[in-house]
């Protein structure tokens, strides 16, 4: 029966009408992706009407493409103009910007494809084969666990602020206080208006965004007319190839970094309202937490754009999961893709794939095929972006601020976007000259809604705060919000103080707690897993007589 339903959505997909609307959409997808201002959602809103006198499958299909297409064009813009072409792709610019620069785009938009590439296999596969299993995490979830999830993702300031974490957390702070202006989205509360209507709705995301990294680069790239007359070939060697081969070969090198990326990718997809603006920039973290050399971070190295691309490409597999199984949609692009399902009078339920199976493994293969489609057209495609680094700055400024500014009024269609697109672009030109990171302040901007938003709706359920600690998600993002916030000191002292040998063990023993807590079977067998391996660790180290040891394998003095 599975064989002939798989062999049935087949034939719908690899229809020749289907097949063109397939790459169609994938080319429109990356054009909006590369676009600044221009989300992945407003591609799949734009795409919704042309779906509607279609068959389901081909519909799907059809958004399916765009969806895909879209999460991989917004490395093009971010790599070679250091401005993220979507919120999703915003970590790729740290390192891919800095790669190009230096002489390297042709690898870094290599190792940006197939990072996508595989982050997107990985992804589908997961979708594929435990859908059901994973939905289920999502519904686990309430406010309490959001909260703490947010939590430890601001954690991630630490790592993002630099060798001037006190600049780092200012810029953090500064984020969050950028989300409070508006209506309260709680309780509909004006704050911060100062009796102005136009503030009174608050400062829209992209426009917030697309001035800090775009308006405030472009003013830094033509502060001086020497600089205005450059391009970016300038700077090093440019040659309008992608360096597949090469890019391979590194991915090849740090395969684990694509998986875990992959992973955190599709568990933040599978959360509600979490999305690819929290997945590639908690990618992005972990990779550097766990790189031998983290001070590379930031100037160009191929981890750092390699786990942000697979994380979210990742994304929209784990938002489909939830949204195929429980009809709950990830992020905005899922609560189209329902939209488009409701429209073809589908109804996303626990029993979907066992009710629908054919159109269920049409959008499985859809999702597949589209991905491959996005590897043939992305390498045609970069072959012509990768010209944009020929032209001269002062004209490549004008026409980026142009589609920039086109882009931010196109979504709300509300003239304070454009003010809010210059007023922060001049603060991030500021920030930038005295030395703050605009990365943590992006992240406060991210969050800060999502925190405030959970705590409210926690604390108008019940008021009692043990359910931060009590409930088993919550204990467990507190437990690695801490050890987390703690890295950078451990970091900096590992191989040098005695503390640091306990590290690892402590982490291990504290996050088999609430993971026993969850009940079940295979989470308690995983929760032992973490036991018996910080106890492992922990007897490594007694075995070694509790010795220092710098990581590069030679033994250091104990202080």
């Amino acid at each position: 029966m599975i064989l002939e339903n798989v062999a049935a959505a087949f034939g719908h997909i690899l229809h020749i009408k289907t097949l063109i609307l397939m790459f169609v959409g994938v080319a429109g997808g990356l054009i909006a992706g590369a676009i600044p201002g221009f989300t992945i959602a407003m591609a799949v809103v734009l795409t919704l009407p042309f779906t509607f006198s279609m068959p389901p499958e081909q519909g799907l299909a059809t958004m399916v493409s765009v969806l895909v297409g879209g999460l991989s064009g917004g490395l093009m813009a971010g790599i070679l103009t250091g401005i993220p072409g979507t919120p999703s792709s915003v970590a790729t610019t740290f390192d891919g910007f800095p790669m190009a620069r230096g002489g390297k785009p042709g690898l870094a938009l290599g190792l940006g494809v197939w990072s996508s590439f595989f982050g997107g296999m990985i992804s589908a596969v997961l979708l594929v084969t435990l859908a059901p299993q994973l939905a289920r995490v999502g519904l686990e979830f309430q406010p309490w666990d959001y909260f703490m999830l947010v939590m430890f993702a601001l954690t991630i300031t630490a790592s993002l602020a630099g060798k001037d974490i006190v600049k780092g957390l200012i810029a953090g702070a500064l984020g969050l206080l950028v989300r409070t202006v508006g209506e309260d989205e709680a309780v509909g509360m004006a704050r911060f208006d100062f009796g102005s209507e136009a503030l009174l709705q608050g400062f829209d995301f992209i426009a917030v965004l697309i001035g800090l990294f775009a308006f405030s680069q472009l003013l830094n790239d033509v502060r001086d007319p020497a600089s205005a007359r450059t391009s970016l070939s300038d700077k090093g060697t440019i040659r309008a190839r992608i360096e597949h081969l090469a890019a391979i070969k590194v991915i090849a090198k740090h395969w684990v970094v694509i998986v875990r990326s992959s992973l955190i990718g599709v568990f933040t997809g599978i959360l509600p309202g979490a999305g690819g603006s929290v997945a590639n920039i908690l990618a992005y973290d972990q990779a550097k937490k766990a790189s031998k050399n983290p001070e590379r971070f930031g100037t160009g190295t191929p981890e750092g754009i390699m786990a942000p691309e697979s994380s979210n490409n990742a994304v929209e597999g784990g938002a489909l999961i939830t949204l195929m199984a429980l009809g709950i949609p990830g992020d905005v692009t899922a609560a189209v893709m329902l939209g488009a399902l409701l429209i073809h009078d589908v109804v996303p339920s626990p029993t979907f794939i066992a009710e629908r199976p054919v159109l269920a493994y049409s959008i499985f293969i859809a999702f597949f095929l589209a991905t491959f489609i996005m590897i043939l057209l992305q390498s045609g495609m970069l072959r012509v972006f990768v010209l944009v680094t020929r032209v001269r700055m002062y004209i490549l400024a004008g026409v980026i601020l142009g589609f920039c500014g086109i882009g931010v009024f196109a979504i709300n269609n509300v003239a304070l976007d454009l003010w809010t697109l210059l007023w922060f672009g001049i603060l991030g030109f500021v920030m930038r000259h005295f030395g703050f990171p605009l990365a943590p302040m992006i992240l406060g901007v991210v969050l800060g809604n999502i925190a405030e938003l959970n705590l409210a709706r926690a604390m108008a359920i019940d008021t009692d705060l043990t359910h931060f600690v009590t409930r088993p998600w919550s204990l467990f993002f507190l437990i690695i919000a801490l050890f987390s916030a703690a890295f950078p000191w451990f970091q900096s002292a590992r191989g040098k103080k005695k503390w640091t040998l306990f590290y690892m063990p402590a982490a291990c023993f504290a996050v088999s707690v609430p993971l026993f807590m969850m009940g079940g079977i295979p989470r308690p067998l995983l929760a032992g897993a973490v036991l018996v391996v910080g106890a492992w660790v922990l007897y490594q180290r007694w075995k070694g007589g509790w010795t220092l040891a710098a990581y590069n394998g030679h033994e250091l003095k104990e202080d």
